[in-house]
C-alpha cells in the first residue's frame, strides 16, 4: 500500500519529503507553487533532480501534485478561464520538471451557466492542453467533488462525461476523494453500501481509471455537499469505510493521501496514517509468511 499526506513545501520541496519521511509516509502529494496565488517562481535547474534523489532516499515511491485552488477551467469569464489555463500549464510543466507523475484538479465551477456548459468548457481547456503542451508527460487526475456551489466532478456521469470527451484519452485519470464523495451522496460505510458505491464507479467510470485516492472522513452527513475534512473514525464516516476500502484488492496500487487538518508537528498525520494501517488486513500471501516466520522461530527457538 501507498500511504501518505499532503505536505507543505515551505523551506523547499526536500523539505515536503522530509515530513513525509518524518511521520513514516511512503506516498506524498504537493502543490508545485503557493496554492493561492497566480504568480509562480521559477525552479532552480537543480531542484527537480533533487526532490527526485530527496524522495528515494526517503522511501517515498509515490509523489502527486495538486493544482492551484485558484484555477477554474469550467469558467465561463473568457479572461479566467484563459488565465487558468496558462497557469495549469505551468503547473503541468513544473510537474515534469519535479519528476512528478501526476496533477489532480478540481473539475471547476460552471457559474450558473450549468453541467452542460460547464463540462463543454472544461472538455475544451483540457483538449486544447494538448495542442499547446504536446511533450507533457504529466497525467492529469480529475478529482471528485463534493457537490459544494456551482461545483462540477459531484456524480460519476461528470467524470464519465469528461473522460469521453477528451483526447488522448490516457493523458487522463481520477483521484477519488472519500469526504467528497460522501457529501455527493455515495455511502461508503457498510459493507453492502461501499459494493453498491464501487459497482457503479465501476459501471459509469471503470475502476481502471482511478488513480489516486484522498483519504478523509466527513465533517458532514452523507449527501450533504458541503466539503469538510474530518480525522480518519471521527466523522460521518467512521472506520469501517476506510477498512472496507484498505482492504479492497481491486485499489491495491493506488496513490493514497491524507488530507486532513494538522499542526506544525504533524501528530495528527502520524495518528491518522496509523489508524489506517491499523485497519489493513493482512494478505494470503503476508498470513503464510507470518505462519512460516513463526515456525522457524520456534524450531530455533527448540
Amino acid at each position: 500500500m501507498y500511504l501518505g499526506a499532503h505536505m507543505s513545501i515551505v523551506g523547499g520541496f526536500d523539505q515536503a519529503v522530509e515530513r513525509a519521511r518524518s511521520v513514516g509516509a511512503n506516498a506524498l502529494q504537493v502543490f508545485v507553487k503557493s496554492s493561492n496565488q497566480w504568480r509562480a517562481r521559477p525552479l532552480a535547474p537543480d531542484e527537480g533532480p533533487r526532490f527526485v534523489a530527496a524522495c528515494r532516499e526517503a522511501g517515498v515511491e509515490r509523489v502527486i501534485a495538486h493544482d492551484s485552488y485558484l484555477i477554474n477551467l469550467a469558467s465561463g469569464n473568457p479572461d479566467l478561464q484563459e488565465r487558468s489555463l496558462q497557469a495549469f500549464m505551468v503547473e503541468m510543466q513544473r510537474c515534469d520538471e519535479l519528476g512528478i507523475p501526476g496533477l489532480v484538479m478540481h473539475p471547476g465551477t460552471h457559474g450558473g451557466d450549468g453541467e452542460k456548459a460547464g463540462l463543454a468548457r472544461l472538455i475544451h481547456a483540457f483538449n486544447c492542453l494538448e495542442e499547446k503542451l504536446p511533450e507533457a508527460r504529466v497525467k492529469i487526475l480529475i478529482e471528485t467533488t463534493a457537490g459544494q456551489g456551482t461545483s462540477l466532478g459531484y456524480r460519476f456521469e461528470h467524470l464519465r462525461t469528461i473522460l469521453e470527451g477528451v483526447s488522448p484519452p490516457e493523458r487522463f485519470g481520477v483521484c477519488l476523494d472519500t469526504c467528497h464523495v460522501f457529501a455527493a451522496g455515495y455511502d461508503l460505510r457498510a459493507p453492502s453500501a461501499y459494493e453498491r458505491t464501487l459497482e457503479e464507479f465501476e459501471k459509469v467510470v471503470g475502476i481502471s481509471h482511478l488513480e489516486a485516492i484522498h483519504l478523509n472522513d466527513s465533517k458532514k452527513e452523507l449527501g450533504s455537499r458541503v466539503d469538510r475534512h474530518a480525522h480518519i473514525g471521527q466523522g460521518h464516516l467512521g472506520s469501517q469505510a476506510f477498512e472496507n476500502l484498505l482492504n479492497d484488492a481491486r485499489l491495491h496500487g493506488r496513490t493514497m493521501v491524507l488530507e486532513t487538518p494538522k499542526q506544525d508537528d504533524l501528530h495528527e498525520d502520524r495518528e491518522n496514517l496509523g489508524r489506517l494501517r491499523a485497519l489493513m488486513k493482512p494478505t494470503r500471501g503476508q498470513r503464510s509468511a507470518a505462519r512460516n516466520a513463526t515456525s522457524q522461530t520456534r524450531g530455533l527457538s527448540r
